[in-house]
Formats: C-alpha cells, structure tokens, sequence
C-alpha cells in the first residue's frame, strides 16, 4: 500500500468513525427534544416490537452520561477496526452488530429494554484484539496488543454485575467480534491463497 493510498484509508476510516459518532450525538437530541421517546426502540427480548432494536439499539442511549462515557471507544475503536480496511472493518460491525442484537434478543431478561453502543465497543475489542493473531499479520498483532493493554480490562463487563448495565450486550457483542474475527481471516486467507495461485499459473 503506496502511502496515498495509506493517508486515504485513514482519511476514510476517520470519516466514518467520526461520522457514527456524530449520529449517536444527533439522535441523543432529537431523543431528549422528543421526551427519550427513542429509547422505547431498543432490544426487548422475545417480542415482536423488541426486533426493530436488533438494528437501532446500537445508535440510542439512555442520557448523555451513557453516550459520553461511549463516545471515544467508539471513536478509537471504530477507527482502528476501519482502517487496516474499510470493507472488512465495515463487514466485522456487522457481524458484531447483529449477533450482539440477536444474543440479548434471545436471551436477556424479560422485560427489559437494552440499547447502546457498548455491544459495538466490545465486539470492536474482541475483534481488533484477536485478529491479528488469526492473519498473522506484524502491524494487525501490534493493534491487538495494544488495544487489549488499553481496553482488556473492559471485557470484564461481559460478567453480570452492576444492575441497569447490559452484560448481555457485552457477552453477545464481543462473541459477535470474535466470530467476525475468525469469518474474515479465512475470508481473507482463501484470498491470498487465490491470488498466489493465480500468479503461480500466469508466470
């Protein structure tokens, strides 16, 4: 990678991280200006209406001290699992996204309601932290060692603990980052297999 290219990764992949962040922040406003009304969309287990917060829990919070204490996770997270690659950083949220909506879907107590971009913030960790060690990549290991120094200790929030905050979330969504971890090194190791053989072939 030429180092254009390099700066415009990391251009993108400031953008897009920024840009979420910047949602968050927005629908916060409209949900406080609208009397938390948004916060009726987040995931509640086992019912019908409880599905539409598998795909919206992740950008609502419950207040500004809850999307305050995410907004720079989010933002350095999101960054690093953009930049190695917008595609596959964009691929992993989704995976992280949806697996962690479906977890506490599945399983989180009745009657409950969950939202927050913590189940993000966890798949992101698990993610970033174990895949460099999946590809064998030197600056993708280097990543991971250095978020897991900076955010191991945040992975305990996966035990059930502290009342009023998602364990769920945060089990599900660092399963979610695992898995996406483990789907796209062999995604990506099936590339470079093709791709060695077709120059093997063409030489």
């Amino acid at each position: 990678m030429d180092q254009t290219t390099q700066l415009r990764s990391w251009q993108q992949a400031g953008l897009l991280a920024g840009g979420f962040v910047v949602l968050l922040w927005v629908l916060e406003i409209v949900d406080v200006v609208s009397g938390n009304q948004l916060d009726e969309y987040g995931v509640r287990p086992r019912t019908d209406e409880g599905l539409v917060g598998v795909v919206l829990a992740p950008v609502l919070h419950f207040g500004w001290d809850h999307l305050v204490g995410n907004t720079v996770p989010v933002l350095v997270l999101g960054f690093l699992a953009l930049v190695s690659g917008l595609a596959r950083g964009l691929l992993a949220t989704a995976v992280i996204w949806v697996v962690a909506g479906l977890g506490v879907w599945l399983f989180a107590g009745d009657g409950s309601i969950h939202l927050g971009a913590s189940s993000l913030i966890f798949g992101w960790i698990a993610y970033l932290v174990v895949r460099g060690f999946l590809t064998g990549h030197p600056m993708e290991i280097l990543v991971g060692v250095a978020v897991f120094l900076l955010y191991g200790s945040t992975l305990l929030g996966v035990l059930p603990g502290q009342p009023g905050i998602s364990w769920q979330g945060h089990l599900f969504g660092a399963l979610g980052g695992l898995l996406a971890a483990r789907l796209l090194s062999v995604a990506r190791g099936s590339q470079r297999r093709a791709t060695a053989a077709g120059w093997t072939h063409g030489g």
